[in-house]
């Protein structure tokens, strides 16, 4: 059996241990490339995307790149889209990334905007 790096090893262990706490709630998965931050919020018990945001849309693309701003707008961008889907409450998976730097911004945005995790 090949062994899991490091990252997939975390990866797994968060979404593990989401799935075992978060109950019913929807999970907001994050997802950063060295270019590119994205977004989504998940309702595992429907297999849905309730509500999606990155920094590849056009009107964010524009003004910034692959900075805290730009994450900080996203998690902006989602809450709002997840407040008109109807979801308020969320778990956050961070995806095996550390909470610092532009998820941790993406983090602060989503709260500013709304969203209770």
């Amino acid at each position: 059996m090949a062994r899991l790096s490091l990252f997939a090893q975390r990866r797994r262990r968060v979404r593990t241990t989401l799935r075992a706490k978060g109950g019913a709630r929807p999970r907001l998965s994050i997802h950063r490339s060295s270019q590119h931050i994205y977004a989504q919020v998940i309702d595992d018990a429907r297999g849905i995307t309730v509500a999606a945001a990155s920094t590849l849309e056009k009107d964010v693309r524009s003004v910034t790149g692959a900075t805290k701003d730009a994450a900080a707008e996203v998690g902006k961008r989602l809450a709002e889209r997840a407040k008109a889907a109807g979801v308020s409450a969320v778990v956050f998976d961070r995806g095996g990334f550390l909470f610092h730097g532009r998820v941790k911004a993406l983090a602060d945005g989503a709260r500013e905007g709304g969203l209770e995790f």
